[in-house]
């Protein structure tokens, strides 16, 4: 996930700004981490450079 998407991603939930949480990254982009909706208190990780967005009920 590229850095910048942060700016323009919002918590599917409650549509708040998310926070940004790197574990890993490399020269472009973010590899592991996670999204975090202070609001809701939900975290979103972020796998293999893909933020996965959906609400908590909604994951497999």
């Amino acid at each position: 996930m590229k850095k910048e998407l942060v700016q323009i991603l919002a918590c599917p939930v409650c549509k708040g700004k998310l926070d940004l949480k790197v574990d890993r990254e490399n020269e472009k982009e973010i590899v592991s981490g996670s999204l975090y909706c202070p609001k809701c208190n939900v975290p979103y990780p972020i796998v293999d450079t893909i933020p996965n967005l959906l609400p908590p009920g909604k994951r497999s």
